[in-house]
């Protein structure tokens, strides 16, 4: 695999910051590129995102003294340095949309954090474990835009990649009819830590806006099929669901209730995790798992604080599967929500969008 120059629009953020460290000494990927608000453009990396950084691992040094470029003013000059680039700006939505379509016309494909573009019906939601063939619409994206290489990819909503995973295995065979589910969502999935968000210390919030209608929506694109040159959302299974937030650092959880058409017995839902993996496995991509679905015999696994960062956080971690009294059955699930569920998951679908020649 030839390696590929990358870019970072919105690096200063949590998300942005995530990706700089899961880039720093990718095999495939080499970021030459930072770009962000016109606040931060024309300082240094570190200048720019210096107080503001994060995480507990520090700024890879390799992108400290770059030069943060202006993501709205600089998209040709952007382009043109560039194979790709990803994408987690925070503005509102109708300007997302403008500034990622901006970018592809410029024939620079972004793969993106952000939720703006997540329902264009030409615009591929993926989990690579769940849909990759979902990219196959991005001939059709090209058609719409007028480009030669330039499209938009984007990653689904990190509350639903703890449960829809666990789903997954169980819709073929078993027919899935209808799920509940209430995740408990960590405050770095607002790009919050407990110093700047000391409400939530001692506290739960029972609402966090646009999450409840995400987790029930687009898990019906993700099991949509091609059709048109759209992809069309499934009808079923039907989802409804509960956010809130609580005091963790990372790692959503999500207690699953769920039935189905013809119900499994328990030993052929383990059997169905323990068995099940996608392209980004057989590919061996370098972010992928080995293991994607991971089952907790202990009553009380799994927990954010042990097991977020099985397989470099990139892992579904389950627990606690038993029959229920309404539903066929409940269960527990967690995936960490800035790794899988943000920049870990948009890097592995870079890494199929690579693998697949869509970047060439």
């Amino acid at each position: 695999m030839k390696k590929f120059k990358v870019g970072i629009i919105g690096a200063t953020g949590m998300v942005g910051q995530r990706f700089a460290l899961l880039l720093d000494k990718h095999p495939w990927f080499d970021v030459v590129a930072l770009a962000a608000s016109p606040r931060s453009a024309g300082k240094t990396y570190k200048e720019a995102a210096g107080s503001k950084w994060k995480l507990k691992d520090p700024m890879p040094e390799s992108m400290a003294d770059m030069i943060v470029m202006n993501a709205e003013e600089d998209v040709e000059k952007l382009a043109a340095m560039v194979d790709f680039c990803f994408c987690a700006v925070d503005m509102k939505k109708d300007e997302i949309r403008a500034l990622e379509e901006r970018y592809a016309k410029a024939e620079c494909p972004i793969v993106s954090n952000n939720s703006a573009h997540r329902f264009t019906d030409d615009v591929p939601m993926v989990i690579p474990e769940l849909n990759p063939e979902h990219i196959e619409i991005i001939a059709d994206q090209r058609k719409r835009l007028g480009t030669k290489r330039g499209f938009i990819a984007v990653k689904s909503n990190c509350s639903l990649q703890s449960y829809v995973p666990a789903l997954a295995p169980l819709m073929d065979e078993y027919k899935v009819t209808k799920a509940l589910v209430c995740t408990y969502q960590a405050i770095s999935g607002a790009g919050r830590t407990f110093e700047t968000m000391p409400e939530i210390v001692d506290n739960v919030i029972p609402y966090i806006g646009g999450e409840e209608e995400k987790s029930e929506k687009e898990p019906l694109k993700i099991w949509g099929r091609i059709e048109n040159g759209k992809i069309v959302p499934a009808t079923e299974p039907s989802i409804t669901a509960q956010c809130l937030r609580v005091p963790v650092s990372d790692g959503h959880t999500a207690a699953v209730f769920v039935s189905f058409e013809k119900k499994p017995t328990k030993e052929q839902i383990l059997e169905a995790w323990k068995n099940f993996s996608g392209v980004p496995q057989e590919l061996q991509l370098p972010s992928a798992p080995k293991q994607f679905l991971n089952y907790f015999t202990e009553d009380n696994r799994p927990q954010a604080k042990l097991d977020r960062d099985l397989e470099g956080g990139m892992a579904v971690s389950i627990g606690r599967l038993r029959e229920d009294t309404q539903y066929d059955y409940k269960f527990v699930c967690l995936s960490h929500n800035t790794l899988r569920g943000a920049a870990g998951g948009a890097v592995l679908l870079a890494e199929l969008l690579a693998a697949k020649g869509y970047f060439d």
